[in-house]
C-alpha cells in the first residue's frame, strides 16, 4: 500500500489553517432583517400595534447596514489578527517533514 501525503486544510477563507469559520455576516444580518420583518407582520395583523411600512423598512434597512459595515469591520480586524499570529507560529524554527 501506498501512503499519499495529505496537503494542508483549507478553511473557508483559504489561509491553510484548517480552522472552521463561522456562519459570514452577511447571512446572519439578511436572516435577522427576515425575521425582524416577518415578526412586524404579524404584529400588525394582530391589531397590537400600527405599524407605518415606510418607517419600518426605513428603521430596518438602516439597522441592517449598520451591522454589515460593523460586522465587516470585526471580521476584518480578526482575520489580520489571525493572520499575524500565523506568521509568528511560521517562524518558531520547527521542522515540517
Amino acid at each position: 500500500m501506498s501512503t499519499q501525503e495529505q496537503g494542508p486544510l483549507y478553511g473557508a477563507n483559504g489561509d491553510g489553517t484548517g480552522q472552521a469559520q463561522g456562519p459570514r455576516v452577511g447571512t446572519v444580518v439578511w436572516g435577522l432583517v427576515i425575521v425582524a420583518l416577518a415578526a412586524l407582520m404579524i404584529i400588525s395583523k394582530l391589531g397590537l400595534v400600527a405599524l407605518n411600512g415606510n418607517y419600518v423598512l426605513i428603521g430596518l434597512m438602516i439597522g441592517a447596514g449598520a451591522a454589515l459595515i460593523i460586522g465587516g469591520l470585526v471580521s476584518a480586524r480578526s482575520r489580520s489578527s489571525r493572520a499575524k499570529e500565523a506568521e509568528g507560529n511560521a517562524g518558531n524554527g520547527t521542522i515540517h517533514g
